[in-house]
């Protein structure tokens, strides 16, 4: 059946209402949202569809999502795809915050994150990752090894040790097991959200969720306060949120923000980097050839040296290309604009699926082909600006892309000089979205220690 067309023009599809499975998208919501979305978004540019009585326009079009996300910023605002979901842990923090309370506390975070400043936690990068390799030759020499548990743990002592200075300070395999929990319920406050349900309306794994939030943040206040009562005491990131300032008015962050942006980090920070590199190890272990290149590099390398990585940079780019952290955003519309000649009205939902333009037919060759030259800089230059988003676009542009892309990128070039990696399932696992892009089984592999010369 032929769709109909907006404006007489191909790239611009309206899908009305009678053509879509509603049933089959709240099922999907529980599921895996990536299975309700319309299938057009891998060719299209823009994508109309009425969902439940909600207008949702779907954003593919490099140019069109500048549009958007940058020109148009002012226009949108998060509403409460991420406010219902996280908003209990996470408070008003850096991903959840609108308006002011948003661009003050960016301001005054930002210099946390930028480079010269992330110098101070490459140590515990190099430490965690060494310390990772050791766990995984130790559990290869008995059997496959869970690189997706082994990537949890070790990004989550990454950010403990570069947050609260230190595991003495927070119990980590409680902590990640609590975030990951709290994580998993919140498909059902998404898809009370989708149908336009109150958000005092209850739904399963609420009550526990907000019960892990409160745990979680009480902890970290109690940190947040002893700290702030002895200052200078660890030389970490609450170090540096409680000496942030806004530039423009002197205004510095309350406990109760720091806790916010903490947890936001914690979220956020450890899970997202995670799962990138389980995903980057698998398809290593599917490309021997890439590994053996990457291990040469890494062997080459001074440690601590980003700059002396650039293959490892490039096959986590392209790892993050195929399997996006966060694979979809969603912004309301809170003041009408047209974009693309098509009206998009107060209320309504603007899609950016990631995980689809990454892969989309107009914007990559062989998209579904895993290849780190893609990232070549004369490849990068050819290329649309917004035709990559691992972390965004536009001013809420994830604060920490830098900080994450160095921590995997040590990870990575430790794991590869020192382990071999072989893949154990034939056929990759399908991505599953839970907020963040994660296989739908645990990526176990073969792991044994290469003999160093």
């Amino acid at each position: 059946m032929e769709l109909p067309v907006a404006n007489a023009d191909p790239a611009i599809l309206r899908l009305p209402s009678r053509m879509l499975d509603v049933g089959r998208t709240l099922r999907a919501t529980l599921t895996n949202p990536l299975d309700g979305l319309p299938p057009e978004i891998f060719h299209a540019d823009l994508v109309r569809r009425t969902l439940l009585r909600r207008n949702v326009t779907y954003v593919m079009a490099p140019a069109l999502v500048q549009e958007a996300l940058v020109a148009r910023a002012a226009h949108l605002d998060k509403g409460e795809s991420v406010r219902r979901p996280l908003g209990a842990a996470l408070g008003n923090g850096l991903l959840t915050a609108e308006d002011e309370d948003w661009r003050w506390q960016r301001r005054a975070i930002a210099p946390v994150f930028r480079a010269g400043a992330l110098d101070r936690f490459t140590p515990a990068m190099l430490a965690a990752a060494g310390r990772c390799a050791d766990r995984m030759a130790t559990a290869g020499a008995l059997g496959p090894v869970s690189v997706s548990a082994e990537m949890m743990r070790t990004t989550f002592e990454i950010i403990a040790d570069t947050m609260l200075s230190g595991h003495a300070n927070i119990d980590v395999e409680r902590t990640a097991a609590d975030v990951s929990g709290y994580l998993r319920q919140t498909r059902w406050a998404n898809l009370s959200n989708l149908m336009g349900l109150p958000g005092w309306a209850p739904h399963p794994g609420k009550r526990g969720g907000r019960r892990i939030a409160a745990y979680l943040r009480q902890r970290l206040g109690e940190q947040v306060a002893v700290r702030r009562a002895a200052p200078g005491a660890g030389d970490d990131l609450v170090t540096l949120l409680l000496a942030a300032a806004d530039p423009d008015t002197g205004r510095r962050l309350a406990d109760a923000e720091i806790v916010d942006n903490l947890l936001t980090f914690l979220t956020a920070g450890h899970e997202t980097t995670a799962l990138a590199l389980g995903w980057t190890l698998d398809l290593l272990g599917r490309h021997p050839a890439i590994a053996r290149l990457l291990h040469e590099e890494a062997a080459a390398a001074v440690p601590g040296d980003p700059d002396a990585l650039p293959l490892a940079t490039r096959v986590f780019q392209e790892a993050l290309r195929l399997y996006p952290a966060a694979p979809l955003f969603v912004r309301r519309v809170r003041e009408p604009f047209v974009l693309a000649g098509e009206r998009l009205d107060r209320n309504s939902l603007l899609v950016v699926p990631v995980h689809a333009i990454h892969r989309h037919r107009s914007l990559w060759d062989a998209p579904h082909v895993f290849d780190p030259d893609r990232f070549l800089p004369d490849a990068v230059a050819g290329r649309p600006r917004h035709a990559f988003l691992p972390f965004g676009a536009g001013p809420r542009t994830c604060i920490g892309a830098s900080f994450a892309m160095r921590e995997a990128v040590f990870i990575l070039s430790v794991l590869m000089k020192e382990l071999r990696f072989a893949s154990i399932d034939p056929v990759p696992p399908a991505p599953r979205m839970e907020i963040t892009l994660r296989p739908e089984r645990p990526l176990m592999m073969r792991v044994e220690r290469r003999l160093l010369h």
